[in-house]
């Protein structure tokens, strides 16, 4: 006879473990999906921009960090040269000394008194022991220079070790500062490698139309223009217009924001600090922007590490960004801090 039990019923337990399961399962497939979702090109330009502004701060720390080191070379070099000079007369006194002993060991060590009694002339020895009493006077003399030269070297020869290792260290932070600088700028290209030829192209062109060469394209108004060496600047400046931003570089085919702005001004016969930070402390600070005038250097970010010129009109003309050449743009386009009149 045929069975008819009912078939068992799955346990509460079991029936949970496969919901947690199938729900596992649909949160992994979400998450590979999610995985396998490219950025658009919008989330890939707001990304690329972030990170090209963090390789122009270090790119600034970098510029700062080389000018310490063109600046203690130079205080190096002088250093040792000091010194190397300072031996050369150290040496010379003591020849001088050497000499003056080697003299009186001639004259004779004999006892002033008996050399008195002694002599056949009495005037002629009273004038060599007046000539004795001026040789030791000399002696003493040289030797006070030579402890004075001893002690200058001493402080010479440390002052320039001191240097030597802030050299070192400076080096060092250079290093540093400019594999920072490779290593944002390289997760910037890796982003743009993951847009399609045609996005790329997309982005290229626009960038093209943001970097319009053209001065007559741009309305810079009738601003107030700056002092005789702002101007000539400027001017400057505006001969600059479409060449690449490198970071690093000051002219004269490629610039960063400092660079740009410290050529410009050394083509004017003026010389500025190299840096952003550095330069934003240099001349008179302006805080409005209705006070601004042409050829004035402009500020922005809160760590001042963005620099260019005032062009008027609410324009400024700078070298923006890695991938940019010097163009102009909206003064709007950057938070602006102040500007500084040269």
């Amino acid at each position: 006879m045929a069975s008819h039990r009912r078939p068992k019923q799955p346990s509460r337990t079991r029936v949970t473990v496969l919901t947690a399961t199938a729900a596992a399962a649909v949160a992994l497939t979400s998450q590979a999906a999610q995985a396998d979702e490219k950025p658009t090109k919008k989330e890939v330009k707001a990304k690329v921009d972030k990170l090209y502004e963090e390789a122009e701060k270090a790119t600034e720390k970098y510029n700062g960090a080389k000018e310490q080191q063109k600046k203690l070379e130079g205080e190096i070099d002088k250093l040792q040269d000091q010194v190397a000079r300072g031996q050369d007369e150290l040496n010379e006194l003591r020849d001088s000394l050497g000499s003056m002993a080697s003299a009186q060991y001639r004259s004779g060590g004999i006892d002033p008194t008996v050399q008195l009694f002694l002599s056949s002339d009495p005037d002629t020895y009273l004038d060599k022991a007046s000539t004795l009493d001026q040789l030791t006077a000399k002696q003493a003399g040289a030797l006070e220079k030579i402890q004075d030269k001893q002690r200058t070297l001493a402080q010479q020869r440390k002052e320039a070790t001191q240097k030597l290792k802030d050299l070192d260290e400076t080096r060092e932070e250079l290093g540093k500062k400019k594999k920072e600088v490779q290593g944002k700028l390289g997760e910037a290209q890796k982003l743009l490698n993951t847009l399609t030829a045609k996005e790329r192209q997309a982005l290229a062109a626009e960038d093209a139309r943001a970097s319009r060469a053209a001065g007559d394209r741009v309305d810079l108004g009738n601003s107030p223009k700056g002092s005789g060496i702002a101007m000539a600047a400027f001017q400057a400046a505006q001969s600059k217009i479409g060449s690449p931003y490198v970071y690093g570089a000051a002219g004269p085919g490629s610039f960063d924001c400092s660079g740009l702005t410290s050529w410009a001004y050394a083509q004017a016969g003026a010389s500025i600090p190299r840096t952003s930070q550095a330069q934003a402390s240099y001349g008179t600070r302006i805080s409005s922007q209705s006070d601004l005038r042409v050829g004035d250097l402009v500020i922005f970010y809160g760590d001042l590490h963005h620099v260019g010129f005032y062009a008027g009109n609410g324009q400024v003309l700078h070298a923006p960004k890695p991938g940019a050449v010097v163009r102009y743009e909206s003064i709007n386009n950057m938070p602006y801090m102040f500007g500084v009149r040269i």
